[in-house]
C-alpha cells in the first residue's frame, strides 16, 4: 500500500514483481492513476482515490508549489495530507480483507498500520526514505543538513510525530470502525517501536548507510527497481534522436510542478547549448518542452533503458530518479524542489557523482552550464558514478523482503 507521486510508487512494482517471482501473491494498492505501471509485472491492481497530479494543480497544490521555505512546504502538505486521508479508508480496508500480510510504505504508514491491527494483519514497512530518528543526520524530509546528533534525532522524533497526527483524525475513525479501543498518535507509534516492527528500506547502504543507532528491526535492503517490462524499449524516434549524434544529457523534474514552464525550459535550453550539449527533455507534470534539432521532448520513458545512453542526467533528485541515475552509472546535476529531494541531492554530491546541487528557484543558464560542463567534461564523476553503479548491480533488494514475509506468514 502506497500514495503519492509517480516515484512513491514505481518502485513498489519492481518490489511487488520479485515477491511474484519467489512464489507469493501480490496487489498493489494505490491511486488509480497508476494502473498501468504494474501492467506485465503479475502484480495485480487496487485502485484507491485521489489523483495526486490534480490535487498538484489544484489552487491548494499551487499554494505548495509557491511555498518559498522548506517549512512552509510541510506545513501545506501537511493540511493537504490531513484533508485527503480519510478518502483512501474505504479502499485500504477493502484490499487488506482479502490480503494476508500487508507491505505499508512510509507515505501511508500509520493508517495501514491501524487497519492491519484492526483486521488482525501481520504488517511491516516499506519504506523508499530513511525516516526513522536517528543522530547521523537530520530528517531527510526537513532538511538535507546535519544539525549536530542531539537535534537530529530530536528532529526525528518530532517529524515522526507529525506524520502520525496528520493521520489522527482518519486513524480514530477507524479505530472506533474496527471495534479497537482509542489510542493517541504517540502512544500508537510507542507499540510499534515497543513490538520491533519491522521495516525495510528500499534503497542501496553503499548510497546511505544504515544508520548505527537504529533500533532493531530497522534494515537497508537495497533498492527495489521499477517493473519495466521483459524488454523495454525506447520510441523509434528517440532512438533515432541517439543515434544520430553524441550522448546528451537527459533534463527532467518529474512530478515537480513550476510556476512557469515556458521561462525554465527556455533556461534549460540555453544551458544545454551554452554547454555544447543536447538534450532529452522529459515533460513531466511541470510541462517542460524544447524544440529544436539538438533537442527532444519525451513524455514517460524507461529509465532503465534511456540513462545509460546520456552524458549527465538533470533532475529534482527525488528518491526513485536519484535511484535511477546512480543505477546508469552517469553523473548526476540534482535540483531539488521539496522534502527529501534536498537530502539525496546531497548524498549525490557526497558520494562524488554530482559538482552540486542547484535551486531551482530563479534558476538560469548562467548557473546551470557550468555545472553541465563539469559533470560531463570532468572524468572524476563518470568513473565515480560508474564504479557505484557496479556495487548496485551486485545488490538484491527483495529478498530481504521476502524472507521477512516468509516469517510473518509462519511465525
Amino acid at each position: 500500500m502506497t500514495a503519492g507521486s509517480r516515484g512513491d510508487v514505481a518502485p513498489f512494482t519492481g518490489l511487488g514483481h520479485g515477491l511474484v517471482r519467489a512464489g507469493h501473491e501480490v496487489t498493489l494498492v494505490t491511486h488509480g492513476c497508476f494502473a498501468d505501471l504494474v501492467s506485465g509485472s503479475g502484480v495485480g491492481f487496487h485502485a484507491l482515490p485521489v489523483d495526486p497530479r490534480a490535487e498538484l494543480e489544484s489552487e491548494r497544490g499551487l499554494r505548495l508549489g509557491r511555498s518559498a521555505t522548506g517549512a512552509g512546504k510541510i506545513v501545506r502538505l501537511v493540511e493537504m495530507a490531513r484533508s485527503l486521508a480519510g478518502r483512501l479508508t474505504d479502499g485500504m480496508v477493502a484490499a487488506a480483507r482479502s490480503s494476508d500480510v500487508l507491505l505499508l510504505s512510509g507515505s501511508l504508514g500509520p493508517l495501514g498500520h491501524c487497519v492491519a491491527e484492526g483486521l488482525g494483519l501481520p504488517s511491516m514497512g516499506v519504506n523508499l526514505q530513511p525516516l526513522a530518528p536517528t543522530r547521523e543526520f537530520a530528517p531527510p524530509v526537513a532538511t538535507a543538513r546535519s544539525w549536530g546528533p542531539v537535534v537530529n534525532r530530536a528532529a526525528g522524533y518530532a517529524v515522526n510525530l507529525a506524520v502520525e497526527r496528520v493521520f489522527a483524525e482518519a486513524v480514530r475513525d477507524l479505530r472506533e470502525r474496527l471495534g479497537l479501543p482509542a489510542v493517541g498518535p504517540l502512544a500508537a507509534r510507542r507499540d510499534r517501536e515497543r513490538g520491533a516492527w519491522p521495516v525495510h528500506h528500499g534503497f542501496s547502504p553503499s548510497v546511505v548507510p544504515r544508520p548505527r543507532d537504529w533500533r532493531r528491526g530497522l534494515d537497508v535492503s537495497g533498492y527495489w527497481w521499477p517493473h519495466d517490462g521483459e524488454d523495454p524499449r525506447l520510441p523509434a524516434s528517440l532512438r533515432d534522436f541517439l543515434d544520430a549524434g553524441p550522448a546528451p544529457v537527459f533534463v527532467g523534474l518529474g512530478s515537480a510542478t513550476v510556476p512557469d514552464p515556458g521561462r525554465l525550459s527556455a533556461e534549460l535550453v540555453r544551458a544545454l547549448r551554452a554547454a555544447g550539449l543536447r538534450g532529452v527533455i522529459q515533460r513531466g507534470w511541470g510541462g517542460l518542452r524544447a524544440t529544436g534539432d539538438d533537442m527532444f521532448t519525451v513524455g514517460e520513458v524507461p529509465h532503465s533503458v534511456l540513462f545509460p545512453r546520456m552524458a549527465a542526467v538533470v533532475h529534482h533528485a527525488g528518491a526513485g530518479t536519484t535511484a535511477a541515475g546512480l543505477r546508469a552509472g552517469v553523473p548526476a546535476v540534482p535540483v531539488p524542489v521539496q522534502f527529501d529531494e534536498g537530502f539525496w541531492a546531497a548524498r549525490l554530491v557526497a558520494l562524488g557523482v554530482a559538482p552540486g546541487a542547484l535551486s531551482p528557484r530563479g534558476l538560469r543558464a548562467e548557473r546551470l552550464a557550468p555545472a553541465l560542463v563539469r559533470a560531463t567534461a570532468e572524468p572524476a564523476y563518470r568513473r565515480r558514478a560508474r564504479a557505484l553503479a557496479e556495487r548496485l548491480r551486485g545488490e538484491d533488494g527483495v529478498t530481504p523482503v521476502a524472507e521477512t514475509l516468509d516469517r510473518l506468514e509462519h511465525p
